[in-house]
């Protein structure tokens, strides 16, 4: 099972020494979008909505590694990952990734589609703490806002109007 336990419908984190945090936003309802928007999360679309560069634009699965990186102007920041879980059911669609090494923070992060009757949700899961590598450690509170304004993007990276 993964740290964001993907397939559990109440996620009860347990202490890691992560800070936590989880969202659970409606984007509206309907079978044409809760097709849409499981193709577009399952393709990376959340992130690069983003901002960020994914490559290959693959459905993910258990064991990718695609190269992951933030785009500020001019600048790319890699951020290695593993997808560690994937979730295909009737109501609830998924992936979960864990930092490697280099990575600015440590954790996981889960993105879950889920549809109750015609409503779908986009539920985000995160455990984040201070990287292992000692530059990105330092900026570890300005890396926090940054993951701020990427969650608020998230949240509208799979809005109707654009999937």
């Amino acid at each position: 099972m993964t740290l964001t336990q993907l397939g559990e419908a109440h996620w009860g984190p347990a202490a890691t020494g992560h800070r936590i945090w989880q969202s659970r936003r409606l984007l509206g309802s309907g079978d044409a979008l809760w097709n849409e928007a499981t193709e577009a999360l399952l393709t990376w679309r959340i992130k690069t909505r983003s901002g960020f560069v994914v490559e290959p634009l693959e459905p993910a699965q258990i064991g990718d590694r695609p190269r992951l990186q933030a785009v500020l102007g001019p600048i790319a920041i890699d951020e290695p990952i593993e997808v560690v879980d994937t979730l295909r059911s009737a109501s609830r669609v998924g992936f979960a990734y864990r930092t490697r090494p280099g990575h600015p923070v440590r954790g996981e992060e889960a993105f879950i589609l889920t549809r109750q009757g015609q409503e779908v949700f986009l539920e985000i899961r995160s455990l984040t703490a201070p990287s292992d590598r000692v530059c990105w450690r330092v900026a570890f509170p300005l890396l926090l806002v940054a993951q701020a304004f990427t969650r608020w993007r998230y949240g509208r990276a799979l809005l109707p109007n654009r999937v």
